[in-house]
């Protein structure tokens, strides 16, 4: 089965690409960009170069789109003609090629405003049951896309799977506060207790969507780390996590210590990835638990994906406080 990946040259098409290419897996990677793992340099919103590439390609990963750092740096218009026009685009070929799997890269920032509770409200419970309220243009495109992803397979039957990832990118927080209060390893350990994912685990769910797309049909799925949290910890995450943390992991407080780490005064939304467990048999590796393990041996708590990618950074995107932060 050949696979058509979208965004090659970005963080997660080239964790794709590289683990694809290690499995001896039939993959073309495509981006406006050249990389080492793009094929051929082209847009998604030129729809001759998308019919040229969907030649021979029995599944997609659409992967490529402007994320959230490119609001401060690109118009609404860019974002409606690559993360909409481009996706009707691919799927309209897709059909014609008779492909037989599309999985769509989503986003949980499709939630929006439903992941900040009122002051005083308990930590918001974030499963695919809830309604997002996109408050950006990143947010709406990509909310858009997937209702076309859902039209196609209503109207046309091309199974599609639709994955809202949580974070996955290297670089420091795009908040100045995390930035400058916790080291970005030590942020991205707390993440993974409930908005964050692996790179390795979020490429594994990618290829377990192209193989259950046809017997599923058309789904949504949270992919984010598992989380220890239960909907009984979601009031005191709001005012105190440390303590729920510690009531979880008993030796996480003198682990954190060691290193001078320390948890977030506040969580305000737990990722749920249970439906994605359940219909996709995806089982993530890189979970808090893992990174606990790490802190006991000394190793790093990220795949050998993730270091092997490494920092990518969001092409010419800024902040408010301003340039967006690459990693070293």
């Amino acid at each position: 089965m050949t696979l058509l990946v979208t965004g090659s040259a970005g963080h997660l098409g080239e964790g794709l690409m590289r683990e694809l290419r290690a499995t001896g897996r039939d993959a073309v990677g495509i981006d406006i960009k050249p990389s080492a793992f793009t094929d051929h340099v082209g847009s998604i919103t030129d729809r001759d170069f998308v019919r040229r590439r969907m030649k021979g390609v029995r599944a997609v990963i659409h992967a490529a789109t402007l994320h959230k750092p490119h609001v401060a740096t690109h118009p609404h218009q860019d974002f409606i003609d690559t993360n909409v026009s481009g996706t009707l685009a691919l799927l309209e070929e897709a059909l014609a090629a008779n492909v037989e799997a599309f999985v769509f890269t989503s986003t949980t920032s499709t939630f929006g405003a439903a992941l900040t509770p009122a002051l005083g409200e308990p930590a918001a419970w974030i499963d695919e049951h809830v309604a997002p309220i996109p408050k950006n243009i990143y947010g709406v495109t990509k909310l858009s896309a997937e209702q076309l992803c859902e039209l196609f397979y209503r109207k046309r039957r091309l199974p599609v799977l639709v994955l809202r990832t949580s974070r996955f990118f290297p670089e420091p927080d795009d908040s100045i506060d995390v930035r400058n209060g916790f080291s970005t390893a030590n942020a991205q350990a707390n993440e993974l207790l409930y908005r964050r994912v692996d790179i390795a685990d979020a490429v594994d769910a990618h290829l377990l969507a192209v193989e259950r797309a046809k017997a599923i049909g058309f789904g949504r799925y949270i992919i984010s780390a598992t989380t220890p949290f239960t909907r009984e910890d979601l009031a005191e995450l709001r005012r105190d996590p440390a303590t729920v943390l510690a009531r979880h992991f008993p030796d996480a407080p003198a682990l954190y210590a060691s290193r001078g780490w320390r948890m977030f005064p506040q969580i305000d939304r737990v990722y749920v990835n249970a439906l994605a467990r359940e219909q996709l048999g995806w089982q993530p590796k890189y979970d808090f638990a893992r990174v606990l393990a790490a802190l006991r041996s000394g190793e790093e708590f990220r795949s050998p994906l993730a270091e092997a990618v490494g920092s990518k950074g969001y092409h010419d995107a800024v902040f408010e406080d301003g340039p967006y932060p690459v990693a070293s």
